[in-house]
């Protein structure tokens, strides 16, 4: 599987203490299937925190069986509510090595903020997220998952 990241820093090995805190998924390395995205990802963080450039990598990994893996194939319910765990409370509220599904982009950001203040009930919250068109994540959470990842090539600006 090819895997996608975009940074605003150049490295050769991951660190998983320098992963943002309250992130869907939990902290970890977070990559896509969609390059396209990894991009975007590189220059909205390079917008935000400024850093070295606007960095893409791509990874091949290797499912294996002793991974503890957690899959949600659509943002239903379940998803909305390891998000909202996972945003509100910060570092990593479970105890999987890796995470892939939907990504709340910046265009759900508001409904799932909403979602999390009581406004919207969970109905309410996927119904309106069902009209996005949702990009995939696929998130690493341990050491172990990470020792399937394997650095194919990085490219700095990539656009």
């Amino acid at each position: 599987m090819k895997l996608y990241h975009g940074s605003n820093c150049l490295f050769e090995k991951i660190d998983l203490t320098k992963a943002r805190d309250k992130r869907d998924f939990g902290k970890g390395f977070y990559t896509t299937t969609i390059k396209e995205q990894a991009v975007s990802w590189a220059e909205v963080i390079f917008d935000r925190y400024g850093g070295e450039g606007k960095f893409v990598y791509e990874f091949t990994f290797e499912i294996n069986n002793d991974l503890k893996i957690k899959k949600f194939a659509e943002a239903n319910k379940d998803w909305l509510e390891f998000v909202t765990t996972n945003r509100s409370i910060g570092e990593t509220q479970h105890d999987f090595d890796i995470v892939i599904g939907p990504v709340a982009n910046d265009k759900t950001n508001r409904t799932i903020a909403l979602y999390i203040a009581g406004i919207y009930t969970a109905e309410m919250a996927l119904d309106l997220l069902k009209y996005n068109n949702l990009n995939d994540q696929v998130s690493f959470h341990t050491e172990k998952s990470l020792s399937y990842l394997t650095l194919t090539w990085q490219e700095k600006n990539a656009n």
